[in-house]
């Protein structure tokens, strides 16, 4: 699986996001091809020089300001292969709107593309996922983001539902358990339970969590879903960062990737222990029963 690394940044003009269109760039279905300013990072560069010189050089004016807000992972379709990206995100204040000027050949305009836009304006799908885990992290209720493709369309935040997913062992290897939490479009709690698996380790528990998550999206209907979990392993390896190398995770991983294709749309993203407290629970209570049972 390939990699792709790209700082890139959000400039907000009140309830607008700025967008650059690609000079004669144009995505199936004929319409144009918009995304957010982004570039690679050059070697010996940190990403907020890196972040100061792309606004620069495809805008021509200087950043007044620029904000880290988060570090995105995700995993989308490149051809016929699947593409790992990595995105480092930053706020970034223009220090002069009117002097803006497209000044790289890779464009051909810009745009402010308001939130609330009826128009089609497609953007490309890693700008579309960036905006979108930005969105659900921080809450932002005016984000809507648009699909790409013929059928494209503007999709609201709360179109995606945030399944939390954990798994823990006493020991590892020791008595195992998996936990999952379900949030759904309206930001209400659907479903939460958990999963005893006997002796196991962490690290297989963790994707057997996951896996589990997966299940009960499909059982449950949803299409759309942002997986949130607390092992920066796994997330980094379902979004080909790192290569599964660990026999015993080869199977689950594999069934974890074939469940994903009774999914529309999906993306991976880690979060603190301190932000998958209920998925967390439901392994511990599980892992509680059964220990007390004296089983283990």
């Amino acid at each position: 699986m390939k990699q792709r690394i790209r700082v890139t940044a959000i400039c907000r003009r009140d309830d607008e996001v700025l967008v650059l269109k690609r000079a004669g760039g144009r995505i199936e279905g004929g319409a144009p091809n918009y995304e957010l300013p982004q570039g690679k990072i050059i070697f010996g560069e940190q990403p907020d020089e890196a972040m100061t010189r792309v606004i620069y050089e495809n805008l021509g004016v200087q950043a007044a300001s620029i904000q880290l807000v988060d570090a995105v992972t995700f995993t989308n379709l490149e051809g016929a292969s699947e593409l790992g990206n990595l995105y480092i995100v930053y706020e970034v204040k223009i220090a002069d709107e009117s002097s803006l000027k497209i000044t790289n050949e890779r464009y051909s305009s810009y745009k402010w593309m308001k939130a609330a836009d009826t128009g089609v304006l497609p953007l490309e799908e890693a700008s579309m996922m960036v905006l979108q885990i930005v969105a659900t992290k921080t809450g932002t209720p005016a984000a809507r983001i648009m699909q790409t493709g013929e059928n494209a369309q503007v999709l609201p935040a709360s179109d995606f539902a945030t399944i939390y997913t954990d798994g823990g062992s006493r020991g590892n290897p020791g008595p195992s358990g998996l936990g999952y939490y379900i949030i759904g479009p309206d930001g209400k709690e659907i479903k939460r339970g958990g999963e005893f698996l006997g002796f196991s380790s962490s690290r297989l528990a963790e994707y057997y969590g996951l896996k589990e998550g997966l299940e009960q999206a499909i059982e449950l209907g949803l299409k759309k879903v942002h997986f949130k979990s607390d092992s920066l392993m796994m997330v980094n390896q379902m979004n080909g960062i790192y290569k599964v190398k660990n026999p015993d995770l080869l199977q689950v991983h594999s069934d974890v990737l074939k469940l994903l294709e009774n999914l529309e749309a999906y993306s991976f993203a880690h979060v603190p222990r301190g932000q998958n407290v209920e998925a967390d629970a439901e392994v511990n209570k599980v892992i509680d029963a059964n220990v007390r049972r004296g089983e283990y």
